[in-house]
């Protein structure tokens, strides 16, 4: 079967040659030509979304020969923790802290201003706090979001299956992306014909009970960490209810949801890697560098999941799809899915 490809074009890093001949500003803590820096890494939860945007990141720096001491911790999901790990950070020499997701994104912007902070996988950052717009941040932090398409991905959940009336969507009361996102898709189901039903939870072992309060012929799923940790537990709610779960981004898809269009969370945290860069190299100021996004979409497909939960695919949507798990990827272990990569 012929399908196309979209693949997923990043801004190159610009004047790479030209930098390892000039010298660069100090970062804080080092980090010269010749040197090391140090960055600081602070992750809210360990899921392969969040472990593919940290790896992204890291991949900016491997690829351009940069030397980096990096202090990699994750919260577990603990927003207390998260918080801990920013005030260790603020005291340590640190030339730039990563921040993986919104919750750490906050916690590091807290704490820490006097050292540049760049997150990842963040939907709203100005809705968050983090920055005073998006092209103007305005202080210390910037980074790239993973604002997905809500709208487009609820018209592909009425394409795969025109008879969904109601669709309930269960997330974190603690994360302020997951809100954005639930009012986004409030927003489009007036015009779609759908009703949503919502379900809040505070960690990821409340998940089941949120899901059995809904009653709903389908379940989208955001990209709440919280949720997302605990995806399989949805998947099996979805195959015992004989009804699909719609996914916000592609490694759900692998990991048993239907279908989403979705972006590559490792280019988006590469992107954000060449952002980093180009601070620590370039002593660009991060109050004045736009947060970015990626604009090219990818279609994921998992027709065996859509099988488990009593759906059939229709050929057109196979047709254009730029990812069929099973034949493109295969679906990760259950077992392995929540291990930090």
């Amino acid at each position: 079967m012929s399908r196309p490809r979209n693949i997923v074009k990043l801004t190159a890093l610009t004047g790479v040659a030209a930098l390892a001949l000039t010298a660069c500003g100090d970062g804080g803590g080092g980090g010269g030509d010749g040197e090391t820096y140090k960055i600081g890494v602070t992750q809210i939860v360990s899921h392969p979304s969040l472990d593919a945007a940290r790896e992204g990141f890291k991949s900016a720096f491997e690829e351009e020969g940069i030397e980096v001491e990096w202090d990699e911790q994750n919260a577990q999901g603990e927003q207390a923790t998260a918080s801990n790990i920013a005030g260790t950070f603020a005291n340590d020499d640190k030339d730039l802290i990563l921040a993986v997701a919104t919750p750490t994104a906050q916690a590091a912007a807290q704490s820490i201003q006097d050292k540049p902070i760049v997150f990842t996988a963040v939907t709203d950052p100005q809705e968050a706090g983090l920055v005073d717009s998006w092209e103007e941040p305005g202080g210390n932090v910037t980074g790239t979001s993973d604002m997905n398409p809500v709208k487009e991905q609820l018209e592909l959940l009425k394409e795969i299956d025109p008879d969904v009336k109601t669709v309930g969507i269960v997330y974190s009361s603690g994360e302020a992306n997951s809100q954005v996102q639930v009012d986004a898709a409030k927003e489009a189901a007036k015009e779609l014909d759908l009703e949503i039903k919502e379900a809040t939870v505070s960690n990821s072992s409340e998940v089941q009970q949120g899901l059995q309060s809904l009653d709903v012929d389908a379940v989208y799923v955001p990209t709440d960490n919280v949720v997302v940790s605990a995806l399989e537990t949805v998947i099996q709610y979805g195959e015992e209810n004989q009804l699909p779960i719609l996914a916000s981004e592609g490694d759900s898809v692998t990991r048993g949801a239907v279908a989403t269009y979705g972006i590559d969370y490792e280019s988006l945290g590469k992107q954000a890697g060449e952002m980093a860069i180009k601070i620590l190299k370039e002593d660009a100021d991060p109050a004045t560098m736009p947060v970015e996004e990626q604009t090219e979409l990818q279609l994921h497909i998992n027709p065996e999941a859509a099988k488990a939960q009593g759906v059939e695919i229709p050929q057109e949507v196979l047709d254009r799809a730029d990812v069929v798990v099973g034949e493109d990827v295969e679906a990760q272990d259950p077992a392995s899915a929540g291990e930090e990569g």
